[in-house]
């Protein structure tokens, strides 16, 4: 969608909804006035699908001024007749989800950028299943709200008026999302182990969650970044290796046997074996799918994304389970939670739940979990993980991210349109559009090619049997876009 021209010659941005939400630049595309029109936009969906009446939750994650865009919020919603429960401190998206689904709330809203730096903003918003909305749903609410911005059609009320009206309350759901995870986790293991382990929430809404409930387990606990802090530590609130150098220093230094991390709003992962090495999500979320069927025995399939790992393809295949293959987005693979059909979905991006819990990737749940099987299987991850190679074979997976020029986007789709018959010296045995373009090759090894719809960026995936093939499989993409 284009820029549209505004007042004094400026060119307003349209709000539009990503793969998790919207997000913009604070200031600039992240205003008061926008987040009004988007608030606006969801009360009227809500009434259209006579929701309304059993309220929404609403959250912020610890950035600049997150308490009162909440707030603005929570007037909007109020002002049109929905009840709020406002949060009463900074909350991880998996915690609002929860709160949606055991208060059996109309939705929720939780102002967060997740681990996007700290110049964004942006804003989630969760139907009444407690996954992320689906696209048919953000479509509507955006294409609303671009139509409502700069009309003055926003319904709203002072925060006093709506406590007032009995249409405002203040809430922490903290202490109940712990619970709920006690229900989903074996705490013995843990105990018996006394497990050393260190936790980074990197500034952000994870704060006393992840430490909380592993002390509660038993485990011998130290934590690094918990005070608020919207610069978080100048560094992008991101689970990424490059981010948790201190994490994985602190576990070396302290003989941990476990590193853990979660983002800006606790929504994804980042796992620290005990030798200091960061381990891949996408390794985490093959072990824990193996780990969660030998130890629950629940029955159901896993989904993961198309750019995810075939390593669960593997799994899946050891333990006689069927894989869904999704496009990037965890609502889809919500969506099949939501309706029974898995045991755990999965994306390399560092999102994981699994049956039983919220239809929303979580990250507090991640990592208690790697503490459980850690705990329970007496090992390190890397010898998990050498285990499990041994038993369905090696899989190394990479992402590449490359900056495009309008001209070599162009270029590029065009070239993906009538793709190569062979890449790395390998014949091109399926071509699959789920999101993408995504090369199966006959020797095993796959790539995928996906153009970002927020950014001029292509990111480039890629997965093989060996880090020497791996590479020259990526030499190869790269080779295709740039040619």
């Amino acid at each position: 969608m284009a820029a549209r021209r505004c007042g004094r010659g400026e060119m307003q941005t349209p709000i539009t909804f990503g793969t998790s939400g919207w997000r913009g630049i604070l200031g600039e595309d992240f205003t008061f006035d926008n987040v009004r029109a988007v608030i606006q936009a969801i009360a009227e969906h809500l009434h259209q699908e006579q929701l309304a009446d059993q309220g929404v939750i609403v959250g912020y994650d610890p950035r600049f001024l997150g308490e009162r865009f909440a707030a603005e919020a929570a007037c909007v919603l109020a002002g049109n007749r929905v009840p709020v429960q406002l949060c009463t401190r900074d909350v991880p998206t998996p915690t609002l989800a929860y709160a949606i689904l055991s208060r059996r709330l109309a939705g929720g809203v939780n102002i967060t950028a997740s681990h996007n730096s700290h110049e964004y903003n942006g804003l989630k918003f969760s139907p009444a299943w407690g996954g992320p909305a689906l696209p048919e749903t953000t479509r509507r609410i955006e294409e609303r709200a671009n139509q409502l911005r700069g009309r003055g059609s926003i319904k709203s009320i002072p925060l006093e008026r709506a406590r007032q009206q009995g249409l405002l309350h203040e809430t922490d759901p903290c202490e109940d999302y712990l619970a709920g995870l006690e229900k989903l986790l074996d705490m013995e293991p843990m105990r018996r182990a006394e497990l050393r382990v260190v936790v980074d929430p990197v500034y952000g809404a994870g704060r006393g969650y992840v430490d909380t409930f592993l002390r509660r387990a038993g485990c011998q606990v130290t934590t690094l970044h918990t005070e608020r802090d919207p610069y978080f530590g100048g560094q992008r609130p991101e689970p990424a290796e490059d981010v948790l150098q201190a994490l994985s220093a602190t576990v070396v230094r302290e003989g941990a046997a476990l590193g853990v991390a979660t983002d800006g709003d606790a929504d994804r992962f980042g796992i620290i074996d005990a030798d200091g090495t960061f381990m891949q999500p996408n390794h985490v979320l093959a072990l824990l799918l193996d780990y969660l069927i030998d130890t629950r025995g629940w029955s159901g399939g896993v989904a993961r994304s198309v750019a995810t790992t075939h390593l669960l393809d593997a799994v899946a295949r050891k333990h006689g389970r069927e894989v869904y293959e999704t496009p990037v987005g965890f609502k889809f693979i919500g969506d099949l939670l939501h309706r029974g059909k898995i045991v755990l979905g999965g994306e390399e991006s560092a999102g994981l739940s699994i049956q039983g819990h919220v239809p929303e990737k979580d990250g507090i749940l991640a990592c208690v979990l790697v503490a459980e099987m850690v705990a329970r299987r007496g090992q390190t991850l890397r010898q998990m993980l050498d285990h499990l190679f041994h038993e369905v074979g090696p899989v190394y997976p990479r992402r590449d991210n490359f900056a495009l020029t309008p001209a070599l986007k162009a270029r590029l789709i065009q070239r993906l349109e009538s793709p190569p018959a062979t890449l790395a010296g390998s014949p091109i045995r399926e071509v699959q559009r789920v999101d993408g373009a995504k090369f199966l090759l006959a020797d095993g090894r796959w790539a995928l090619i996906r153009l970002s719809g927020t950014e001029p960026v292509v990111r480039c995936y890629g997965e093989a049997a060996s880090p020497q093939a791996l590479d020259q499989l990526l030499r190869a993409v790269h080779a295709l876009i740039f040619a």
